[in-house]
């Protein structure tokens, strides 16, 4: 922290970062590894506080299909449980003496309504079984409804196919140091005009209080036309770096965060993805550089890009100490 206070004045902060600057009231990281805010809402009901068609469409696929499985399961069950409340002899068709096989073949009656098949074996009589047995198909459709378009949703939103790798490392560059972070895309998608922007976020003392300050960290290249191989961010660590004169024990001793930005375009969706990650100070590794991940194949008719590699990274020596992380 004592080399960039002694710089702090000299370097030009950004404050449209979106993040409050005491850092008293400020807890744990800026960016989850995922890319969401670290922030937790509260003076509000759960209800209100979550977006639920946001959270269908944001959740893993194995989630998706349990909540999707389950509902249908539990609402079957509750109509099961009306029809054998009303009466199975209401329900034409349903030959059981035992209590669980009236309800198991309820239950499949609200299988059917419920899914608008209606095989016919079964019929509603009654004012009351006829009722529920309408008010579970409406039901029905409705639900389907949604559940399409939740699942049209999830296919067609656009979304960025790109890994980060799981540390930052200073490499030696040029005739220094440089910052560097690695990013692949991973699926067969078409991303042009790819551009990143680096924030460094650190917790500084500013006339004896501790406050959180950010400094655009720039690059090498910040933008290229298209990205079909690995690309690899470096920050070149010169004299207007806030990062200037860290060693291996600044990283280890200090608390910071480098927030990465990313957004290219998907000729897919003809439309702007973006994705974001972080690494904070012991995530970074110093005195290392990354291994080449891509290479010619073996008929040297194409390039062979391998994901499983863009993590690897090799040992360098620098004139301060190796730390590892």
């Amino acid at each position: 922290m004592s080399v960039l206070k002694k710089k702090s004045k000299k370097l030009k902060v950004d404050a449209n970062t979106g993040f409050g600057s005491n850092a008293a009231n400020y807890g744990g990281r800026f960016i989850n590894k995922d890319g969401t805010a670290n922030i937790r809402k509260s003076g509000i009901g759960f209800v209100e506080s979550i977006s639920w068609y946001h959270t269908m469409l944001t959740i893993s696929s194995y989630k998706f299909l349990f909540i999707i499985f389950a509902f249908y399961g539990i609402v079957n069950f509750l109509f099961a449980v009306v029809y054998c409340l009303i009466g199975v002899e209401h329900l034409n068709g349903i030959v059981a003496t035992s209590l669980a096989d009236k309800f198991g073949q309820a239950f499949f009656f609200s299988a059917q309504t419920f899914t608008t098949v209606g095989y016919g074996h079964i019929s509603p009589t009654g004012f009351w079984a006829s009722f529920v047995a309408s008010v579970e198909a409406l039901f029905g459709l409705l639900s389907f409804a949604i559940a399409t378009g939740l699942f049209y949703g999830r296919f067609s939103k656009p979304k960025a196919h790109i890994l980060f790798s799981e540390n930052a490392i200073i490499a030696p560059f040029q005739e220094g140091k440089g910052l560097m972070i690695r990013i692949a895309p991973y699926k067969n998608t078409n991303l042009t005009d790819a551009e990143a922007k680096v924030t460094l976020g650190m917790k500084v003392k500013e006339n004896g209080v501790e406050v959180n300050r950010f400094f655009s960290l720039d690059l090498e290249y910040d933008k290229i036309n298209a990205l079909t191989l690995s690309w690899t961010l470096v920050h070149p660590i010169t004299e207007e770096s806030p990062l200037y004169g860290f060693t291996g024990e600044d990283f280890k001793n200090n608390k910071g965060e480098i927030i990465m930005y990313l957004k290219a375009f998907d000729e897919m969706y003809s439309n702007t993805v973006a994705i974001r990650s972080s690494y904070t100070f012991d995530e970074v590794i110093f005195g290392v550089k990354f291994v080449q991940m891509y290479e010619n194949s073996k008929d040297n008719s194409r390039t062979v890009l391998h994901i499983n590699k863009l993590n690897e990274v090799t040992e360098v020596v620098f004139e301060e100490a190796i730390i590892e992380v």
